[in-house]
């Protein structure tokens, strides 16, 4: 690639338009900062919103709606078979897309950010050539990097032929059979899409359980429920090697699995490999400038999202932290605050106390705050209290009575620590766990908080006075003399 002749100068540029990028430019803007907006792409958005959260969760939906229908039986309603559309279903995913992405770039251009398209890399701490644009470079007095992350590259040995996550969204067709290499929330959610679509399933993790960042018993209410829809879990299993059968992708892959029984060998018609992802930190040009990684290569950085280079913020997955798309946006928000009042005192801190975390399977999990391992390892000591959904009113009206809501909490001061849960709209009610812990709430303050009836918000009003040992709608445990 070449890059152009041109050279600028702007008072802030960010590197990246994703949910981080996008919203560092925008703030910028509205502060009153010249800005500049560098992304590789041919349209803003990033990984999240082009091949990642956004089509991801158009055919969770898809499939969620395909799966109620078809267990509206239980309580009355008949439908006999409901037929799938790919190509339908890949427009429809593509249009909301489409319809985000330009709305990301209408937002900028009204805001009079200036986008470049090019691949950005540091010269200085003060400048940056642009490969594969019109522009050759950008001089500038604050920078903000926001390159995301790219998926973990194949091991050597695995056939190019595989599906990556990112392929795998793009609907390529609906094989009869599906090894998914992985199992985190991103090989889960892509392994429930395609089962969803009529797709045999398998699942092997190199760890002794799945989802091995939340609670266990919150997977096993998981697992539990998907196991019957999934063909095989193989866990503390490895992938030994991937051949394609005969040489002919088109027939298949040969893949020999060591598991604890011994190895071995399984035909899929597709494989699916998930095993994680990177931060897009090592083509930037850092090596020009004093910024520091991390052996993972995530750009160390305090709690102004500030970078070694003063002038340089660092925010999203290049940054350290969880790589979740709404710790970005918030990253983006604090990094532009601070930009914008250089000189005086700075109006904002990445100082939050709880980062929700959610898994959009069938049931969805859902956490915040500290884990029950969190407070184990800290040696913390905790009140812990679970609500069963089958004991909630609108859980049972939903027929959706697989889950619970548990809450952690300090056993002196009952201040709200933590909070987790498993089942249906986990990923929506799990904001208000995150509010509790943002503020400072107690026990007493969610018991206290009236709580719409019938509603799910409810079991988390139940979690709280379980903890705090006035359980209601449940035999509260038997207190220990």
């Amino acid at each position: 690639m070449v890059m152009g002749s041109l050279r600028e100068e702007t008072q802030v540029v960010v590197i990246g338009s994703g949910p981080g990028g996008y919203v560092a430019a925008l703030r910028l803007a509205d502060l009153g900062k010249e800005v500049v907006l560098v992304e590789k792409r041919d349209r803003p958005g990033g990984t999240c919103l082009l091949e990642g959260c956004i089509p991801s969760k158009s055919l969770i939906h898809a499939v969620e709606v395909k799966r109620n229908a078809m267990a509206a039986k239980e309580f009355g309603l008949g439908v006999s078979d409901i037929g799938v559309d790919v190509d339908k279903l890949r427009a429809w995913t593509g249009e909301v897309v489409s319809g985000l992405s330009q709305g990301i770039g209408g937002l900028l251009k009204r805001r009079g950010v200036r986008v470049i398209q090019g691949h950005a890399r540091f010269t200085s701490a003060s400048g940056l050539d642009i490969e594969g644009g019109e522009v050759g470079g950008i001089d500038f007095e604050q920078a903000v990097i926001a390159t995301g992350s790219s998926l973990n590259r194949l091991p050597e040995g695995i056939v190019s032929s595989v599906w990556s996550s990112a392929e795998a969204l793009t609907l390529p067709r609906v094989p009869e059979s599906l090894l998914v290499v992985g199992g985190g929330y991103i090989g889960l959610e892509m392994g429930l899409v395609y089962q969803g679509l009529g797709t045999e399933v398998s699942v092997v993790e190199f760890f002794p359980r799945l989802l091995m960042g939340a609670d266990q018993d919150l997977v096993e209410v998981m697992v539990k429920q998907v196991s019957g829809r999934l063909h095989e879990i193989m866990t503390d299993s490895k992938v030994v090697s991937i051949a394609e059968t005969g040489g002919d992708p088109a027939r298949g892959f040969d893949v020999e699995i060591q598991t604890p029984a011994g190895a071995v060998t399984r035909h899929y018609d597709q494989v699916l490999v998930a095993i994680g992802r990177r931060p897009n930190t090592d083509d930037i040009g850092l090596d020009h400038t004093r910024i520091e990684v991390d052996k993972r290569g995530h750009i160390l950085t305090d709690e102004e999202c500030r970078t070694a280079e003063t002038n340089i913020f660092a925010i999203g997955d290049a940054a350290t932290g969880p790589m979740l798309a709404h710790k970005a946006t918030r990253e983006g928000k604090v990094a532009a605050e601070v930009i914008a009042a250089e000189g005086g005192d700075a109006p904002a801190a990445f100082d939050n106390r709880a980062i929700p975390a959610v898994v959009f399977t069938d049931p969805e999990i859902a956490w915040t705050g500290l884990t029950e391992r969190d407070a184990e390892a800290q040696g913390l000591a905790v009140n812990i209290g679970r609500f069963p959904l089958s004991a909630l009113g609108r859980a049972r009206t939903l027929g959706r009575t697989d889950g619970m809501v548990k809450v952690l909490a300090d056993k002196d001061s009952g201040a709200v620590l933590g909070v987790g849960m498993v089942g249906p709209l986990a990923s929506e009610l799990i904001a208000e766990a995150t509010l509790a812990i943002e503020m400072g709430a107690t026990l007493e303050d969610i018991m206290v908080t009236i709580h719409p009836h019938p509603t799910l918000s409810e079991a988390l009003l139940e979690a709280a006075e379980v903890t705090a040992g006035e359980a209601v709608h449940i035999n509260p445990p038997r207190r220990v003399r």
